[in-house]
Formats: structure tokens, sequence, C-alpha cells
């Protein structure tokens, strides 16, 4: 019998898996890194806030275009090295050196989201409820245009637009998506843990902006770093090479179909936790897994590990709650519903985009 894993081979692009930086771990603990990279003529700094990316006045727009491009706004190092002396506030990020370049060049990353008198585009701490596995495939670009700037960086801030990471990756250089990937992880872990989750102190940003120290004295000062919640990401096919689609009572437009998704529980294995997703919400079971690839997806927190699996049941039965409607698609079927706009697959800097693209054989129709 045909086996549809037989052919499977890993995602050979992944838009948020990108960039050839070398972190320099062992660099940032150094106290001077940051004053040292921004003092030197070739560092270019981007700018994050609350995950949101600034880019040139007017390219927010192109986020809506197929082809366009789209780059980062970047400052020279030594203006925000001034500006950093002016705004403590701003947490200035050491993303790390491409050393193939000549000369090495060094990219830094400037949260601006506590900066004052810049109101922040959230006022309290978002609920991520809505932000996880199986709730994150549509895309939206946001504007905000703060009001009665002071500084300097207040009024560079004015005059840029803010896009969202979902918007830029797919219209950037893998440069820049890769930069804009990590700057927008940190601005949404430091925007959103603001006190040590132990002790409840404030943090300060430590480890050139990597980590965040704990101010409690008397509990040790700890180091605390960034959490990574891992997901899996699935798609199932059939002995006849259908694909299984489904639908999220999570998602405002009923037409996006995507696969089966969710979150590793404490104590599972990967390939444990696709079989029991799949389960959970469609009723089907699966038997063998192969690996696809994964890529960051910080909203706010996730690791997508992607599978592709072979079904060993058909029977569809929809738990009715998380996910409301599934189908088996052939090819043909599935290309005329999204030529219909019956169905929209998931956004272009999904994974589970490339996933369908693979088992569909080519770029899915616009």
């Amino acid at each position: 019998m045909f086996s549809a894993l037989s052919l499977t081979l890993p995602l050979p692009f992944l838009p948020l898996a990108q960039g050839d930086i070398d972190y320099e771990v062992d660099r940032r603990s150094d106290p001077r890194l940051l004053d040292q990279v921004l003092a030197d003529p070739g560092t270019q700094v981007m700018l994050v806030r609350s995950g949101r990316l600034a880019v040139p006045r007017g390219q927010g727009a192109l986020a809506v275009t197929e082809s366009r491009r789209m780059r980062l706004a970047m400052l020279p190092g030594r203006y925000v090295l001034d500006e950093l002396r002016r705004h403590p506030e701003a947490i200035a990020i050491y993303l790390g050196a491409y050393v193939a370049d000549e000369p090495v060049t060094h990219a830094v990353a400037l949260d601006v989201t506590a900066v004052g008198g810049v109101p922040d585009m959230t006022s309290v701490v978002p609920d991520s409820a809505h932000e996880g596995a199986d709730d994150a495939f549509d895309d939206a670009v946001v504007h905000s245009v703060p009001s009665r700037p002071v500084s300097l960086l207040q009024r560079t801030v004015e005059g840029l637009d803010w896009v969202d990471l979902r918007d830029f990756a797919p219209h950037a250089s893998a440069r820049q998506a890769g930069q804009a990937t990590t700057a927008a992880a940190l601005s949404l872990w430091h925007s959103r843990q603001r006190r040590c989750p132990i002790c409840g102190a404030p943090v300060t940003p430590a480890l050139s902006g990597w980590a965040q120290r704990c101010t409690n004295r008397d509990d040790g000062e700890r180091v605390l770093f960034p959490r990574v919640e891992p997901a899996v990401i699935t798609s199932i096919v059939d002995h006849r090479d259908r694909l299984l689609l489904q639908h999220n009572a999570a998602w405002k437009d009923d037409r996006l179909y995507s696969v089966s998704a969710g979150f590793v529980e404490a104590g599972e294995n990967l390939e444990h936790a696709c079989r029991r997703e799949a389960g959970e919400e469609t009723g089907v079971r699966i038997g063998r897994v192969r690996y696809l690839g994964s890529q960051p997806w910080p909203f706010p927190a996730s690791l997508m590990m992607a599978f592709k699996a072979e079904a060993e049941s058909t029977d569809i039965r929809v738990d009715g709650e998380e996910t409301v409607n599934a189908r088996w698609m052939t090819r043909g079927e599935y290309t005329a519903e999204l030529l219909a706009g019956r169905m929209i697959a998931p956004g272009r800097a999904t994974i589970a985009r490339y996933m369908v693209e693979e088992w569909y054989g080519h770029d899915l129709p616009r």
C-alpha cells in the first residue's frame, strides 16, 4: 500500500526561521557590550514596541500586497547610545553579529514599549488565550501614532509605521526577518513579565536584553529567562492522500481551514501530543508521524514543531467546542474551494501554510 509519508521531506523554507546571525551568547554577560557595539559606526538599530516592528512611514500599507518588499527602519548606533542615557526605560537587546560580513557587523534592537511620553499599544498586559498553537493563523497590521513627542527618540517613534511580525516577515529579507522574529519575541516577553514570577519584586533587564534580574536582594536577585511553549502542528493524510482540514471556533473568519495543532502537555512527548490533539479535535486516529521542521511563533511564546502523519481512521467526530468542522480534501476539491472563496488558507507567515503547500505540491493560489 502507498505510504503518504514515503516521499515526505523536511520543509525547505519557513518565514520565521531565517537568518545567519551568530548570537554570541558568551558576550551577553559583559556589561560593556552594548555600549561598545552601539559606538561602532557600522551598527544599525531596529525599533520594536509591544512586539511590533518599526518600518519607514508608508511601508505599513504594503503588508496587504503580495510581492512588495518591506524593510525595518534603522537608526545609527551612536544615536541610540545617546538616547538611552535620556530614556533608561528603553531596553537595548543585543541580537548578535554577522561574522561573515567584512567588516563584522552587529545587530541591536531597541524596545521602546516603556519609553515615557510614548503610549504603549496595550494599556494592560494582554490575555494570551487566543494567541496559541491553533489560534494564530490570521494576519493583522497595526498602525499607532503616539501623541506629544518630546525627545528625539519619541519624535522618531512618531514618524514610523508599526507592523505585526506576521505581516512583515513574508515581505522581508531573510536577515531582517530573523532579526524581527527575535526582537518581537523578547519585546513581548519584557512587556508581559514585569515582576518576578517567584516573589513579585520588580525586574530589570539583564544579559544584554536576553534575560531579567529580580531586584529582591533577600531572594537572591535571581536571573529569569524567557519561557518557550512547545506546540505541535500536524498535517494528516489518509490512504488516498487526502488532507484533513479543520475550522476552529476561535477563528473569526468561517472560511479559514488549517491543520491540527495544540500545546504539548507536561510530561508528554511530541508524537503523543500529535496523536492526542488529532483525536481530541477530530476523532481521527493517526499512526506514523514524520518531522517536517519548526519555527518560533512569538504570539506570545510558542515554538511550533511540524509533523506529517498517516491516518489510521477516517471517521470525523469534531468536539464541537474547539473544532467546529473538519473535512477530508483532495487537491482538486481544495483548489475549487480556494478559487471560489469558500475557503482561505493559513497566513503567509505561518508554518501551517507551508505544510499545506507541501501536500499540495506547489504554492497555493493567492
